[in-house]
């Protein structure tokens, strides 16, 4: 597995943050066992091959820094959201960018222009050309006005 890899399963598990009743910690340990990836492998290719620690360890450390600081970060979002409220946001790209907005903020070992460069892959992915400008938009803007380097 690669790092993108790791970075679309922590997508996927901001996402089901947004509407799971399970504790964070709880959600992380039952969506990283091998069970769970031998059972959701042949459908979905990302799922084929389980983390190993240190592509686990990145996942968590998003995740839970996504849940810690989902205020913060759904705050930048709304900010940079021109035109948009956020309830109008889609769940997967509010997902993304929570994702990006994170690693820019609080992981200075990758670079913002990798995190915003795999946000619009991961919502070209999953989402629509309007909504993949969109998200491009925001993380731009807001690389640009609240990252100094």
């Amino acid at each position: 597995m690669i790092r993108n890899t790791a970075r679309e399963i922590a997508v996927h598990l901001t996402y089901e943050l947004s509407f799971t009743a399970y504790p964070v910690e709880q959600l992380l340990d039952l969506r990283l066992s091998a069970e769970e990836f031998t059972s959701y492998g042949d459908e979905y290719d990302i799922y084929k091959e389980a983390p190993n620690a240190k592509q686990a360890e990145y996942i968590r450390r998003v995740v839970s820094g996504v849940r810690e600081h989902g205020a913060e970060l759904d705050e930048c979002i709304a900010r940079y959201a021109k035109g948009w409220s956020f309830a109008r946001i889609p769940l997967v790209a509010a997902a993304v960018m929570r994702v990006a907005m994170y690693e820019v903020l609080y992981m200075p070992d990758i670079p913002n222009a990798v995190a915003i460069n795999e946000a619009v892959e991961l919502a070209r992915k999953y989402e629509t050309e309007e909504t993949v400008k969109f998200v491009n938009g925001i993380l731009g803007s807001f690389v640009r006005e609240e990252v100094k380097e």
